[in-house]
């Protein structure tokens, strides 16, 4: 997550005002721009919905002003450090319909898919929102290639899918377990089919061969374990395809 902080970091002091030194007893700021850097400091002091807030007012009360627009992808910033995501992603939604020719557009894609790819779990539980960070991701390779997030965006790509192809193999295990040979065999032939480049293909393949053998679909199994030996020579899975092809 270091290259995500750093983008961030980076975007927050793109955006930043310098305020004025302190005094004994502040005035409670009117301005557009007074009440932007009030809410930008209860950012920096990390009171992220405090600040969100106050980004919100700078909208409502300044709506035609160029804090307005700034306060906009601010606010939807706190709200994503406050892991209020759907806030965020409403926020973001609103900055990207209204201001598709903004200068940080690519900041709210980026920051969209941060906020669906921040809520990734393990393969063993529901995968909506790794999903919903893969298309967000993408969105940001295809809109903004040469952008400073669309490198970053492609890493987390990859373990979006690792991550979409470790669910079908947990069902699949499952279905394999229940002896639910053809259910467990679709699983496994998702993954061969739409997730080649993850960390899943070399198992995949194997349960191929494992269950090609079971039903007794024989050529079928010699083509499933050629294909790993050829891609996979020294995998463990391919030894073991090597094993169960010669039992």
């Amino acid at each position: 997550m270091k290259k995500t902080a750093l983008f961030v970091c980076m975007f927050m002091a793109m955006l930043g005002v310098s305020g004025c030194a302190s005094t004994a007893e502040e005035e409670t700021p009117t301005t557009a721009e007074e009440q932007y850097n009030q809410a930008y400091k209860e950012m920096e002091q990390t009171a992220y919905k405090t600040a969100a807030k106050s980004f919100e007012k700078v909208e409502l009360e300044h709506p035609y002003s160029k804090w307005a627009v700034k306060a906009k992808i601010m606010g939807a910033y706190s709200f994503y450090k406050a892991k209020e995501y759907d806030d965020a992603i409403m926020a973001l939604d609103r900055f990207i319909k209204f201001h598709p020719g903004n200068k940080d557009i690519a900041y709210a894609y980026y920051l969209k898919a941060l906020c669906y790819y921040d809520q990734i779990e393990s393969p063993e539980n529901d995968q909506g929102n790794t999903s919903k960070a893969l298309t967000a991701l993408e969105q940001v390779v295809l809109r903004f290639p040469n952008s400073e997030y669309a490198k970053d965006a492609e890493q987390k790509i990859i373990l979006a899918k690792d991550r979409l192809a470790g669910q079908e193999m947990v069902i699949g295990r499952y279905y394999l377990s229940q002896k639910n040979y053809l259910s467990a065999l679709n699983r496994f032939s998702t993954v061969v089919n739409n997730y080649q480049t993850t960390t899943q293909i070399e198992e995949a393949l194997y349960r191929q061969v494992e269950i090609y053998k079971i039903l007794g679909l024989n050529q079928e199994a010699q083509t499933a374990a050629r294909v790993l030996k050829y891609n996979y020579p020294k995998s463990p899975w391919t030894q073991k395809a090597e094993s169960l092809m010669a039992a």
